[in-house]
């Protein structure tokens, strides 16, 4: 247990006492809801909230210590001030928790794709080898084989550092970490102390946070810079980079750790060849460094190939053999809402994933076009309150590919659905394409027109199983949503 004049004089860089008011701190919360006794709450300066404000609720939930950056009008209990508190917090909470990321073997995944796919794949590659794992991420956040709900990719740093304590509490073997550019930027990942860092590649996305290409791209970088500068033979550093992305270069001079490649169309350390893609699956030839593995696998599409082997170059580099990679991806149902079939006895296929940029909806419907045998219905929309840039995009993109579309929301937020659609219909040059602000509707309708061999994807909210409509959230399951009007058809 850490007092408040310890974390203090950790901060400030001082060894006097600060306080004479010094309470011992049971936990850091940034969230004033969930305050308890003896709880150290820290005042962040949100983009919808700010922390300063909440302050009596905070104490009235029992905190017994503030950490602010602006002046705050209590004289009941000690108030520690610093210039930053965004920053301050990523310092306390490595501390608070006795940086704990230094005792787990740490895999960081970034880029705008395929890091949830990437971090899924690797928990069952390393399972599959009887060790025992954790992933943080999208979807959720598993130790072992408890799970546990989170709302942001990457968490805040008092959640993020409580995690690792409770990993290596549980005597963790590897940790997979989606890393998401809006938390490299706001410095929730500081202090944490990676093995290895994954780039799987980079297209638009986020601009209503990073506002240019070159800060998102910036923002992504800083994960291999954080490799830092330290080799050691007992725990080596990786960076693994995709040979193929147009940026490799940039990430490969951001990080001064050894970089291993991994690719199809460029000559790389780990690289995919004789490549055939069916509707049951992928098979092809991985060539590494220590020989070359034959790969047959359910998972579909060129873009999972990307997936495995950047997996396949992070597992083997951890020490798991090439024939148990083999295994464990050989019998891999892929991840929830990526590129999830809706089962069933029906003549059509019906396809959901959570492709929500121009890039990777691009790369599902090329997917799909290359297996597909009748028509190809898109059902899409796009998020509220986010990037509007892309919107003309990702409907440019769905009429390329896809016969029919149908555009309707994602998570309009507080933004008006139809002005949404209005900006998507920008990029639209043919009328091959309805409007159907509903989701549920829109779903409907694109199985209602589905017949023999053709194919229905629905694409944006993957494995999310609500939907945010102004300031309120609803259940919504796009597979749940699909079953039902599969059964009414």
């Amino acid at each position: 247990m850490k007092t408040l004049n310890d974390m203090a004089k950790y901060l400030l860089l001082t060894n006097k006492p600060v306080f004479k008011q010094n309470p011992e701190i049971k936990k850091l919360q940034v969230d004033s809801r969930k305050v308890e006794p003896g709880d150290l709450f820290i005042c962040i300066s949100g983009y919808t909230n700010d922390g300063h404000a909440f302050v009596d609720q905070a104490i009235q939930n029992g905190a017994v210590a503030i950490l602010a950056e602006k002046n705050i009008d209590r004289d009941d209990l000690p108030v520690l001030y610093v210039k930053d508190t965004d920053q301050a917090l990523s310092f306390l909470a490595n501390y608070f928790y006795d940086f704990p990321s230094n005792d787990l073997h740490l895999i960081g995944v970034t880029g705008t794709n395929g890091k949830t796919s990437i971090t899924y794949l690797l928990e069952e590659i390393f399972k599959f080898n009887q060790e025992k794992t954790a992933v943080l991420g999208t979807i959720q956040m598993k130790i072992a084989d408890q799970v546990y709900p989170t709302t942001n990719t990457t968490p805040e740093p008092s959640f993020l550092q409580r995690s690792f304590k409770q990993m290596v509490d549980q005597k963790i073997d590897h940790c997979m970490m989606e890393v998401s550019s809006h938390a490299l930027e706001l410095g929730r990942v500081n202090g944490c102390d990676f093995d290895i860092a994954i780039y799987t590649n980079l297209s638009q996305d986020h601009l209503d946070f990073h506002q240019t290409m070159d800060d998102y791209l910036k923002a992504k970088m800083r994960l291999f810079n954080q490799l830092g500068n330290k080799y050691d033979l007992k725990q080596p550093k990786y960076a693994i980079i995709n040979r193929d992305d147009n940026y490799f270069s940039d990430f490969e001079r951001a990080t001064s750790q050894r970089v291993v490649t991994y690719g199809i169309d460029h000559e790389a350390d780990f690289m995919a060849k004789n490549i055939k893609l069916t509707a049951n699956g992928t098979s092809f030839t991985v060539h590494t460094m220590d020989g070359q593995i034959e790969m047959c696998t359910p998972l579909i599409g060129r873009f999972n190939v990307y997936n495995m082997l950047a997996s396949i170059a992070a597992a083997y580099l951890s020490g798991v053999s090439l024939t148990n990679i083999k295994g464990a991806l050989e019998q891999s149902d892929g991840v929830r809402g990526r590129f999830e079939a809706v089962r069933g006895d029906h003549p059509f296929g019906v396809i959901i994933d959570f492709a929500h940029t121009p890039d990777s909806l691009e790369n599902v419907l090329t997917t799909i076009r290359s297996f597909s045998q009748g028509r190809l219905y898109l059902v899409v929309g796009c998020g509220g309150d986010r990037d509007r840039g892309k919107r003309p995009l990702m409907a440019a993109v769905g009429e390329k590919y896809a016969d029919y579309t149908i555009l309707t929301s994602d998570n309009p937020r507080t933004e008006d659905p139809l002005a949404i659609i209005s900006d998507m219909e920008e990029g639209m040059k043919t009328s091959r394409y309805l409007v159907e602000a509903d989701r549920a509707k829109a779903i409907n309708q694109a199985i209602h027109l589905a017949k023999e061999n053709d194919v229905v994807l629905i694409a944006g909210k993957g494995h999310e199983t609500t939907q945010t409509i102004g300031n309120q959230t609803y259940p919504f399951d796009d597979y749940q949503v699909a079953e039902q009007a599969i059964a009414n058809k």
